[in-house]
């Protein structure tokens, strides 16, 4: 049987005979169609991935995996969350977060008063995600066997209060990282329920992955929007978009530079889903000082000097204090 490597060669040397795009592949409800990428940038060789998978990565920024993700995990997952909301667990460093609209009502605790959870690398019940072996076969095929964890969310999209604050604008993940290739980091995404256009899943720019980094700030949303939630300030709003529509244990990879974001929760339940941003131990730190990630930088030392009572530290000092080895050696993260 030929490796994945050869297969690989074959078919990228029969496209280059063929002027015709690959083919249009379904994602959602909605289709579209894309063409070959010049070169492989994105993806490494590690027998996983099809070449089909590899090329389409390669132009999009994404690759939805179905079913990866067991229910008897995501039920832990969400066990966990739960007791989290009733305050029955605490762990250093974890950020709990409500809603623009819950945050001035009165405060009940169950999971209608969080919207997040974040950093949850102290919490082994909630960090086991991020070292599920089938997720990180998967990542080793974008940052190489060597792999932090840097980045921990539990998202608990609530029905929208009418004020639309429930969207997340559209933005890219590398304007809160201080550390780079771009690259070498993908996030991992997994619906814990059925997700769909309805309770706000995850909408995608396919290939704007190839851009740069885009110059973020808040919205001007008449509602209001969450801390931390910037979007992106100048893009195409023509730009094709598809709505990833997911089942319980299906999983998105996608690259810190893709353009994404979600929409409003039209119904009356709650909409979860756990994820992971993950960066080859061979990443190395930058400075985001005079960049435009210097606003993020801000308001991440905000929320360490009130919490912490922490001063005099970077944006890179948080990430340092956050990675956790999941694969392989740390080496320079």
């Amino acid at each position: 049987m030929l490796r994945a490597s050869e297969r690989l060669k074959m078919l990228v040397h029969h496209l280059d005979r063929s002027a015709a795009a690959i083919r249009t592949v379904p994602t959602s409800a909605q289709a579209f169609t894309y063409s070959r990428p010049q070169r492989l940038r994105y993806t490494l060789d590690t027998d996983l991935l099809t070449p089909e998978q590899r090329l389409f990565y390669e132009e999009n920024g994404f690759i939805l995996i179905k079913n990866l993700v067991s229910e008897e995990d995501i039920n832990r997952f969400r066990s966990e969350f739960e007791r989290i909301c009733r305050q029955e667990e605490k762990c250093p460093g974890m950020v709990v977060m409500r809603d623009v609209t819950i945050a001035k009502s009165e405060f009940i605790p169950n999971e209608k008063a969080v919207s997040k959870v974040q950093d949850f690398q102290e919490n082994p019940a909630l960090f086991r995600y991020c070292a599920l072996p089938q997720i990180l076969k998967y990542v080793e095929c974008f940052t190489g066997p060597n792999i932090m964890a840097m980045h921990t969310m539990l998202i608990n999209k609530p029905p929208d209060a009418g004020k639309k604050t429930s969207r997340h604008p559209v933005h890219q993940d590398l304007h809160y990282f201080p550390f780079r290739p771009a690259d070498r980091i993908v996030c991992a995404w997994t619906a814990m329920e059925k997700i769909n256009r309805q309770n706000g899943c995850l909408v995608v720019l396919p290939g704007t992955h190839t851009g740069t980094l885009h110059e973020h700030d808040y919205p001007e949303w008449e509602g209001g929007v969450n801390k931390m939630y910037y979007g992106v300030r100048d893009y195409d709003p023509q730009h094709p978009r598809v709505h990833l529509e997911m089942e319980k244990g299906d999983t998105v990879f996608f690259h810190p530079l893709l353009i994404h974001g979600s929409g409003m929760n039209k119904t009356q339940g709650f909409r979860k889903a756990i994820s992971c941003h993950y960066a080859s131990a061979e990443c190395y730190y930058i400075d985001v000082k005079g960049t435009t990630q210097e606003n993020a930088e801000k308001e991440v030392l905000e929320i360490a000097a009130r919490k912490y009572s922490l001063d005099d530290i970077s944006l890179k000092d948080a990430f340092a204090f956050r990675g956790r080895l999941v694969q392989g050696e740390r080496i320079s993260l």
